[in-house]
């Protein structure tokens, strides 16, 4: 189990670091679109369009990457004084039945979206916009992939330190560095 849970990390930590050089281009890309329209007076669709699917791409595929690193938002007022044990508890139960009930529901609830997406080879709806729109929304089952690994790992972490295994940590310790650094 512990080499499939440092796998699943390991996954997730590489596409995280791609996830990190897709800010880097955000941050560029909206320049280009200031300077572009403010000094030159230029506009370009999907200039914009690319800005927008960078977005979604950088917090889609960083999700699986946050609650590896047990970086996600959450109330976390009992958690926070809660023993070893009992964060056990509240995250294989938390995996169990929010994480991996969501990444089911968004494949379920995403499928005839992105299969419809596909077969139509959905481009943007404006004449100078990105013709792949279909890859983007394919993006939905990436995310849900990644983040439900993950929350298979979360859940192999709490059921091993529950079974004996040792202290209990949500996140692997190898992810005190960057994305891409890990086991």
């Amino acid at each position: 189990m512990d080499r499939l849970i440092a796998a699943i990390d390991r996954i997730n930590a590489r596409v995280a670091a791609f996830a990190m050089w897709l800010a880097v281009a955000m941050a560029v890309t909206q320049l280009a679109i200031v300077v572009l329209r403010y000094v030159f007076a230029i506009g370009f669709i999907a200039l914009q369009e690319a800005m927008w699917t960078m977005n979604g791409l950088f917090f889609m595929l960083g999700a699986g990457y946050t609650l590896a690193r047990d970086e996600h938002v959450r109330i976390d007022v009992f958690r926070a004084r809660a023993s070893d044990r009992s964060r056990a508890l509240v995250d294989l139960f938390g995996a169990a039945l929010f994480v991996l009930p969501l990444a089911v529901a968004t494949v379920w609830l995403s499928w005839d979206y992105v299969l419809n997406s596909w077969w139509r080879l959905e481009g943007s709806r404006e004449t100078s916009g990105l013709p792949v729109i279909f890859l983007l929304k394919t993006v939905l089952w990436v995310f849900a992939a990644l983040f439900g690994l993950q929350g298979l790992a979360l859940a192999g972490r709490a059921a091993k330190a529950l079974a004996g295994g040792g202290p209990y940590r949500a996140a692997a310790p190898e992810f005190a560095g960057r994305p891409g650094e890990g086991p």
